[in-house]
């Protein structure tokens, strides 16, 4: 079956389309969902044991406070308050951590760790997948049960100081609310501010039962600066002075009504309050300060509570990882020595606080309860909690794990009810021995054990993958990718046809074995799985079909290769020739060994270093047939014909065009550039290199970036990036026209203009450092140009389409894709932070010179040209800063010429600007191979060395 290439390319990418789809559908687990997700009014809490059936057995845990305020800090890291920059910049934090008055925790964040996904797994205990990475974008109201619907249904009053992500998921569920766009990254100091504003006022009211107040501040500065920014020092100590005032505020609630309490009564004694909620406290009253530091951007996140308990009074504070109590002359016991922070699960916040304000916990909730928060209650009321939360997991359980039956969570969390209940039993009789406690003290280890267990084993079945979707996948996409591989050469040939052998495959022998192979493969993996697969719910027609064209198309690359093999011991006819160089046996066993890398994830969180070495190796080879090209061939073969094409073109001669011709140099300095061009593209390399530390391991070590965006060196950065800008404008400015060569030149003045008033860089006589604006009129300035330059790209393309004279043609059509390329790297220049303007002009200056002196010199084919393309381009990815990590992503340059969050235009930049790297190299690949393809090289002589 011959197709033309086009058509082959066509279905190739179709099919690869499909199979990368059902890749990602066995890649992302299916969500733990409980078949009474929805906010639903079912019988909440279990009956207790040995109580009866009646209405008190299923009635409500007395709350253990009655206020709540959570203050979440985004992006607040461990080492930001644990480390010695706690100490500095944190010292009231610090000091109530280290005088032993508190209990810390660091909570584990699961990916995603982003805004809305985070929020989600705070208020349903549940963990979001990748998927709400997307929805964060555009939040929408959440439907599945959560905190703060269970709060609002049971009459409590909620107020909202923040991001309005908060707002937008949980629309009418705040009394009172105040958000603020989380998008627009380049503000750190307004953003908080509008929290802060209603922090006093707030604080003396009496009219709400729980205060949330997200800060983004510190988040946007780890945006725009990194963690290792001079503004993250101030903004911590403006947490820690929030942080003290609400604790203060809190201290003199408690003195106030103490005191009241004294006016009230004649010295009665602080023993007469309610027996449920302080049973086993200090006479005096009790503050408890955890901190919900929520790692929003990290990995690691830390969850504040803060809770006092007097006189039926109740309050509690989380803001990041401790528990704060009050000094001897409130109230509490302090211990002595700082402990060790304890690690937790964030979702064990949800259960924790649902069942600390008497709410029923979220049914999708994976978390337990926290120990620390009722070890202070009766030995009863901590067992009542801990069956409630056993219960909930349980029914999670059993809804998502058809063999539920067989988790030893589950198994322990049976007999901890039946011991419970033999404890109960005891309890009501009123048996008040040793034997009692001693039982209850074993009850209540087997239900922290149980609950500890059933929340791991729902953990893991979010990580539990549909293995044969996966595989399935995989084996389409490769089949795909040998088959461009077997056909490039016929693609690529003058008929640009396509031979597949694939009617010749369906009457062979094999193709009924597969046929075979797949349909009782299928059945087994079918029969036999114990989890959710995708392919197995699909009919059995769709099935059965898929596995036919599986078969069919292994069949046809066995007979393409075997073909492929034949031909290549006869002498092949021209256009068609495809022999197995040096060159082509290293690019293919990279591509190749890169996709079988990423079965590791290690080699996935540091894929960064497998392209630098690709492209160390890339540059070695190219240097070896520079060598060969100029010290081993002989110079004057006039019997062989240069041809000069990457790909095959009319028979129309234009005029000769070379680099020796274009740059005015003799056939010497054209050999030692030549020689010259892998060494300084590795120079290029090793440089960009320590710009930007990428991936995980090193991630967080100083590199030049840091230095050049220190206050102290910006005069350098701002020489750096005027030279950069420079040097853009003059090796892009070669191909385009007058118009665009000017347009060029003013929209890089803006992009510099844009840096300074932003306060990146300084101009020469700027003797502040001191921003003069936002930035947003310059932005838009340069907009203008690149709107302009892209508009007479696309005028010569549509120009080339209508004119008469092929030459012509082809000329006009070469040159606007030149300026549509030169508009694409002016905008690329605006979004690039300053101290990555260096990057963009290396990449110029090796596109220049490798497409000068190496592709068309050395005559390499379109293909390898492709192959080295990519490779550059992925390597450029990561010399951006970036990585596979989803924290990398640069979201403030959403916002470049813009004053307010718009969905579209911030989605766009930010994506433009994350895949610049491969995007500039497949755009220069488009604009180099069209111009080869329309321009013919021809030798005056045989003593030219033209190429």
């Amino acid at each position: 079956m011959k197709l033309s290439s086009s058509l082959f390319a066509l279905l190739c990418l179709i099919c690869e389309i499909v199979s990368i789809a059902l890749f990602l559908r066995g890649f992302f687990p299916v969500p733990v969902k409980s078949s009474f997700s929805a906010k639903s009014k079912v019988p909440h809490f279990p009956a207790e044991p040995q109580t009866g059936s009646g209405p008190n057995s299923r009635k409500a845990p007395e709350p253990l406070f009655k206020r709540v305020v959570i203050v979440l800090i985004d992006a607040l890291r461990e080492d930001f308050v644990f480390g010695s920059d706690g100490r500095r910049f944190m010292p009231y934090t610090s000091h109530v951590v280290e005088r032993g008055s508190s209990h810390s925790f660091i909570a584990k964040a699961r990916p995603p760790t982003v805004t809305m996904p985070r929020i989600k797994a705070l208020t349903t205990g549940s963990i979001p997948g990748f998927i709400d990475v997307v929805m964060n974008l555009n939040s929408p109201a959440l439907l599945e049960d959560n905190l703060i619907w269970q709060a609002k249904s049971a009459g409590k009053r909620i107020i909202f100081y923040g991001d309005d992500t908060w707002v937008r998921l949980f629309p009418k569920h705040f009394m009172e609310h105040d958000g603020t766009t989380s998008f627009f990254v380049s503000d750190y100091t307004e953003v908080d501010n509008n929290v802060t504003r209603h922090l006093d006022d707030t604080l003396k009211r009496d009219d709400w039962d729980i205060l949330i107040l997200h800060y983004l501040g510190l988040d946007h500065i780890g945006h725009i600066s990194g963690p290792h920014s001079s503004l993250i020092g101030p903004k911590l100590m403006e947490m820690d002075d929030i942080i003290k005032k609400i604790h203060a505020s809190l201290i003199s609630k408690v003195r106030e009504f103490n005191s009241l309490q004294d006016q009230r009564s004649t010295g009665a004694p602080c023993s007469m309050t309610h027996p449920t909620l302080i049973n086993h406290h200090s006479p005096l009253s009790e503050i408890l300060l955890r901190m919900i530091k929520s790692l929003l951007s990290w990995f690691r996140t830390a969850l504040p509570i803060c809770r006092h308990t007097n006189n039926g009074q109740n309050w509690v504070f989380w803001a990041g990882m401790y528990i704060f109590k009050v000094p001897p002359q409130v109230g509490g016991t302090i211990r002595v020595g700082f402990e060790k922070p304890g690690v937790l699960e964030q979702v064990d916040l949800t259960p924790t606080l649902a069942l600390g304000l008497g709410l029923p916990i979220s049914k999708n909730s994976v978390g337990h309860l926290i120990p620390a928060v009722v070890e202070e209650l009766s030995l009863r009321e901590q067992l009542r909690l801990l069956q409630i939360n056993g219960h909930q997991l349980s029914r999670l359980l059993q809804d998502s794990n058809p063999t539920f039956h067989k988790e030893d969570g589950y198994e322990q969390f049976r007999v901890a009810e039946k011991s419970h209940g033999s404890w109960m039993k005891l309890y009501l009789d009123g048996n008040t021995s040793e034997v009692l406690s001693n039982m209850g003290k074993k009850v209540l280890k087997q239900y922290l054990e149980a609950l500890k267990a059933m929340s791991s084993a729902l953990s893991k079945q979010l990580g539990k993958y549909d293995l044969y979707s996966m595989i399935m996948g995989t084996i389409f996409i490769l089949q795909v990718l040998f088959f461009l591989m077997l056909a490039m050469p016929e693609a690529l040939s003058r008929e640009a046809v396509v031979d597949v052998p694939l009617a010749s495959s369906l009457l062979s022998l094999p193709f009924y074995l597969l046929c075979l192979f797949g349909s009782a493969l299928h059945v087994l993996v079918c029969t036999s799985s114990g989890g959710p697969c995708y392919l197995c719910s699909l009919p059995w027609v769709l099935v059965f079909t898929v596995i036919l064209l599986s078969s069919a198309f292994t069949c046809a690359l066995v007979s393409m290769a075997a073909r492929r093999m034949s031909a290549s011991n006869k002498t092949p006819a021209k256009g068609s020739d495809w022999t197995l160089s040096e060159l082509d046996a290293l690019l293919l066993i990279g591509t190749v060994g890169h996709t079988l890398s990423l079965g590791s994830s290690s080699f996935i969180e540091e894929e960064h270093q497998t392209w630098y070495f690709l492209l160390n190796t890339l540059c070695l080879a190219i240097f070896q047939d520079v060598c060969r090209k100029y010290f081993r061939e002989q110079r004057h073969r006039c019997e062989e014909e240069d041809e000069g094409l990457l790909l095959p073109s009319s028979t129309e001669e234009g005029p000769s065009f070379s680099p020796v011709v274009e740059l005015g140099m003799s056939w010497g300095s054209e050999k030692w550039l030549a020689l010259a061009t892998p060494l300084l593209t590795l120079t290029c390399c090793r440089l960009l290199r320590s710009l930007n530390q990428t991936g995980v391991q090193w991630a967080h070590l100083p590199d030049f970036g840091h230095w050049l965006n220190s206050g102290d060196h910006k005069a350098f950065l701002s020489v750096l990036a005027a030279v950069s800008l420079v040097l853009i404008f003059l090796l892009v400015q070669r191909h385009c026209s007058l118009v665009s060569k000017i347009a060029l030149a003013l929209g890089l003045l803006g992009v510099y203009s844009y840096r300074a008033a932003v306060g990146n860089v300084l101009f020469p006589w700027q003797h502040s450092s001191r921003a003069v604006s936002k930035g947003t009129v310059e932005a838009r300035f340069v907009y203008v140009f690149v709107l302009g330059i892209l508009f007479i790209g696309v005028k010569d393309l549509l120009r080339s389409q209508m004119m008469s004279s092929a030459v012509d043609s082809r000329r006009l059509k070469s040159r606007g894709l030149w300026e549509v390329y030169s508009g694409v790297v002016l905008l690329v220049a605006l979004l690039f932070r300053a101290h990555n303007l260096p990057t963009l002009a290396c990449c110029l200056v090796i596109q220049t010179i490798m497409a000068q002196f190496i592709w068309k010199k050395l005559h390499y084919d379109a293909a390898q040209t492709t192959i080295m393309h990519c490779w550059f381009g992925q390597a450029f990815f990561y010399f951006q800063g970036n990585s596979n990590n989803i924290g990398t992503v640069d979201i403030s340059v959403g916002f470049v010429g813009l004053e307010s969050y718009v969905e579209a235009p911030a989605i766009f930049l930010t994506a433009l600007s994350t895949y610049a790297g491969p995007l500039l190299w497949a755009c220069h690949l488009l604009c180099f191979l069209s111009s080869q393809r329309d321009r013919v090289f021809y030798r005056p002589d045989c003593s030219s060395p033209f190429g």
